[in-house]
């Protein structure tokens, strides 16, 4: 009894002590909200139209050349100054602006991508009309990314409409096949080697200024992404006798693929562990945060653990910011339901977390296939991208900007469990940073890839104002 008495006396003291370090740090809003009346936002809203009413949908491995120069062409009307001007390099429907500065030391590169995926499913309005009611402009790549591209060209107009000259060298960067992960990007890349182009920061897409980022967390935060998760496809194979379903085998191929999928999802079998990024993400969070999640989020000491362990197990978004995640998304058999197949199969996306990037968690993963006797073949896949140093320079510098632009707007670390091109600049870049200057509401995110995809364009004046400063304060 002496010893139970003690244990609850501890667990008191804990308790209160969580308790007293929450009640002691001062709760924070971040209670930035873009600017309404700004007469810009809807000239703004008028270009991004009509760049999304132009179908820039890019297909794997598809010559689509002659259909980005044909977008190149409303961005010439679009953007006037830029386009006589700054230096234009065209690589098969791949654009690279140089917006030269006086000095070439700090280069910086400002990036999204000119292409859409193709639509799908019943849109309440026609996907490339780029109808502009309510608020919004509506259409594929409205959020993505035609907004933050239509941003930083509009950044450059302007400052080319002043007269300024930058401090340092600015690049803009949009590639035609970021969609599918194609050649368009690696070879503006190479076109900067070429040149000894080695930037002091690359500035994509990823992250953003999310609405409502988390549970019991309000407000409109900046999540500045400081890496991406690796990934891969992967396809499991079981093979077997096949033969007439009226006679059947035991441990057939589509048995053994459903034990191996049920195994898989009912035990996960990678690690559970809080980076540091991440730790540093939700103490960022925690003063904005309500209770009780505010309580947890405020004690990491005393909660990392337990978050680490169950969170998971119970939530799709924890589960991917801790730790690898395997989806099975594709299965094959036979074409009738009276044959056994000889060959059955189920593919999977993976992605991969820092602390067991590729090479660890498609073992893992191998390991267990293997006890179902199944084949595994990575179809397309590479590992995580480097990890910014969030206490750097760079990310110090992005931060600023955005506090800046942004009033009230609290910034955060971030990793993304999607793909960019930015990872291909990572081959000449050490900073390359995550990160549109566009509020993405949970109907943004929504629309993101999915169908009526539309953007709230109060925002604009915002993201523009942030590229001229990202720009101006690059001395």
């Amino acid at each position: 009894m002496m010893i139970i008495g003690i244990l609850l006396i501890l667990c008191l003291a804990v308790g209160a002590a969580a308790l007293i370090h929450t009640l002691m740090i001062p709760v924070q809003k971040s209670d930035y909200k873009p600017r309404q009346g700004d007469p810009r936002a809807e000239e703004y809203a008028a270009k991004l139209s009509q760049m999304v009413q132009y179908d820039t949908t890019s297909y794997a491995f598809t010559d689509q050349r002659e259909t980005f120069l044909g977008y190149h062409k409303v961005l010439e009307g679009l953007f006037p100054l830029v386009h006589s001007r700054l230096e234009k390099i065209e690589i098969d429907g791949s654009l690279l602006y140089h917006f030269k500065g006086r000095s070439s030391q700090k280069p910086i590169v400002l990036m999204g991508h000119q292409d859409v995926v193709p639509v799908s499913g019943e849109w309440e309005k026609p996907p490339f009309s780029g109808e502009i009611v309510d608020g919004k402009v509506y259409g594929r790549g409205s959020v993505d990314t035609k907004c933050s591209c239509m941003a930083f060209f509009q950044a450059a107009e302007e400052l080319l409409a002043e007269g300024y000259v930058p401090e340092q060298d600015v690049w803009l960067s949009t590639s035609c096949t970021e969609e599918w992960g194609g050649p368009g990007c690696p070879a503006l890349v190479e076109e900067l080697i070429r040149r000894g182009v080695k930037p002091w920061l690359v500035c994509d897409e990823g992250g953003g200024i999310y609405t409502d980022p988390m549970m019991g967390i309000r407000g409109n935060f900046a999540m500045i992404g400081v890496a991406e998760k690796g990934r891969a496809n992967v396809k499991f194979t079981a093979k077997g006798k096949g033969g007439h379903a009226s006679t059947p085998q035991k441990n057939s191929p589509i048995a053994r693929l459903a034990a191996f999928v049920c195994d898989v999802e009912k035990h996960c079998p990678f690690k559970s562990v809080m980076e540091p990024e991440t730790r540093a993400m939700l103490e960022a969070l925690a003063p904005s945060a309500s209770f009780p999640i505010r309580l947890i989020l405020e004690n990491l000491w005393l909660f990392r653990r337990p978050i680490e362990w169950f969170t998971p197990a119970i939530n799709g978004q924890a589960a991917a910011m801790l730790r690898t995640t395997i989806t099975f998304t594709m299965a094959s058999g036979s074409n009738a339901c009276n044959v056994m197949p000889r060959e059955a199969s189920v593919g999977a996306n993976m992605r991969f977390i820092h602390h067991q990037d590729m090479e660890e968690s498609l073992a893992v993963i191998e390991k267990i296939a293997r006890k179902y006797d199944l084949e595994m073949e990575v179809m397309q896949g590479g590992p995580c991208s480097k990890m910014i140093d969030i206490h750097g320079d760079v990310y110090r510098y992005v931060a600023d900007t955005v506090a800046k632009t942004f009033s009230g707007c609290v910034s955060s670390p971030y990793v993304l469990t999607a793909a960019t091109d930015a990872t291909f600049y990572e081959k000449i870049c050490d900073n390359c940073i995550r990160f549109a200057p566009i509020v993405y509401g949970q109907e943004e995110k929504k629309g993101i890839h999915g169908v009526n995809e539309a953007l709230r364009y109060d925002c604009l004046p915002g993201a523009v104002d942030f590229y001229k400063n990202l720009i101006r304060d690059n001395h």
